[in-house]
């Protein structure tokens, strides 16, 4: 793997990036896995302009293995915010990390270039970061939101005394209306700055995004090379809320706008996300430690193609989409599912079982979304009864969960996790389908 060849986005000095395709590296963007794949090179712009400046709030997997490569791969430099300060350090340092993209029997090197850092601890070092951006993606975790909004807030202030341009934000967070909540937090933070408030309502653009890429973190060996190092799948398309933006959507690689974008959303949690955990949680009673080792198991895949056909079916009642195209996707997510590169586990897959059992979330609202029309979710059911007996080493949130179903029973387990209600007509017939014998 030392011998993997690094190929670089290579930007000269100030000179904006103008993008050519050169068919070099194979890197996939959206369902294309066997035709001829291409990336961006950056090669110097006859005149010179200063270079665009992407903010990446967060430097985890998806930050770093995911959004800021797009970024790269556009021409714009990234400035990570971040409260690591080994990370903040390290990028300031080398202005560039390595990924790995996981091939057939081995990785391809991608070198992201043009980046630096500042610590998330420092509101006034963000806020002036943000007040000179030209776009901001967060991907921090949908918990952590609360605690960004003041100094995103204090960027918008900042960026509204100077009278700046608009500023769109990609949200890459997995949550329904997370660009509702974040845009919320931010209001409440600025409550009684008018001019503040007027900016952020007419002049900062909110887009979710729905995180198709698979990172996971990154195998022992990855790391031993380089502490800043991810491993990502090939897998390279980042579907946006299109309706969201203020002005021009921006022109990035691999991004796709689309509206109206909750059938992406939906997608995204209901099939993706959701035959991930039945998986996890089946792929646990089993005894096995990777989803690699799951989806080869052929009971386990049935089960998995099973719950991603009920969803698939449901998903095209809802929202008019052809059965053939969400097929298609099911039976690439299980390929992609047999990437035994990522190193993905079964524990890191099922953990915080609270979460992901939720009335809105992957499996329950997957299973509720079926009920309406009228599709038994058999096979998520069987995933969801597993969630139940499902414990990750080092995780709280299914050690609660199973405990608590041990004690109290699976049916009060349903009510309290699943956010069921007996009084309910629709949610009591779910409960009882559930637990049907």
């Amino acid at each position: 793997m030392e011998a993997a060849t690094d190929f670089r986005c290579r930007p000269t000095g100030d000179a904006r990036a103008q993008l050519v395709k050169i068919p070099r590296v194979r890197l996939s963007v959206g369902r294309a896995p066997d035709t001829v794949r291409r990336i961006f090179y950056c090669r110097k712009a006859e005149r010179i302009h200063k270079m665009k400046k992407a903010i990446m709030y967060g430097g985890g997997n998806i930050g770093r293995g995911f959004i800021a490569q797009l970024f790269c791969l556009s021409g714009w430099e990234t400035v990570f915010v971040d409260v690591n300060t080994a990370l903040v350090d390290d990028m300031n340092t080398r202005h560039e990390y390595p990924i790995f993209i996981t091939g057939a029997e081995d990785y391809e090197r991608f070198t992201v270039t043009n980046v630096r850092a500042v610590c998330g601890s420092d509101p006034d070092a963000v806020a002036e970061e943000i007040a000179t951006a030209d776009i901001m993606a967060t991907a921090v975790g949908a918990n952590i939101l609360k605690f960004i909004a003041e100094p995103i807030a204090r960027g918008i202030k900042r960026r509204a005394e100077l009278g700046g341009a608009p500023l769109n934000i990609i949200v890459c967070e997995n949550l329904m209306d997370a660009d509702k909540y974040l845009r919320s937090l931010i209001a409440e933070k600025l409550e009684g700055d008018a001019a503040a408030l007027d900016y952020l309502a007419h002049s900062v653009g909110i887009a979710e995004a729905t995180i198709g890429r698979m990172v996971p973190a990154a195998p022992e060996r990855i790391k031993a090379l380089d502490p800043l190092a991810v491993c990502v799948e090939p897998y390279c398309e980042l579907p946006v809320d299109s309706a969201a933006f203020v002005g021009e959507i921006p022109e990035l690689y691999a991004i796709k706008p689309f509206a109206p974008f909750d059938f992406y959303i939906r997608r995204k949690l209901f099939m993706h996300n959701m035959s991930h955990a039945v998986l996890a949680y089946l792929a646990k009673g089993k005894g096995y430690t990777y989803i690699w080792e799951a989806a080869g198991d052929y009971e386990l895949r049935y089960k998995a193609l099973g719950a991603l056909l009920e969803a698939s079916e449901a998903l095209s009642a809802e929202y008019g989409v052809e059965m053939g195209a969400l097929i298609d996707f099911s039976y690439e997510l299980l390929s992609r599912f047999d990437n035994k590169l990522l190193g993905d586990t079964v524990d890191r897959v099922g953990r915080d079982t609270v979460r992901k059992l939720a009335r809105a979330d992957r499996l329950t609202g997957t299973a509720l979304l079926c009920m309406k029309h009228g599709i038994e979710p058999k096979f998520i059911r069987e995933g969801m009864l597993a969630a139940l007996d499902f414990v990750a080493d080092g995780d709280a949130s299914s050690a609660e969960v199973a405990a608590f179903a041990s004690k109290a029973g699976k049916r009060s387990a349903f009510v309290k996790y699943c956010g069921l209600d007996e009084k309910d007509e629709g949610d009591r017939a779910l409960l009882d389908y559930l637990l049907e014998r």
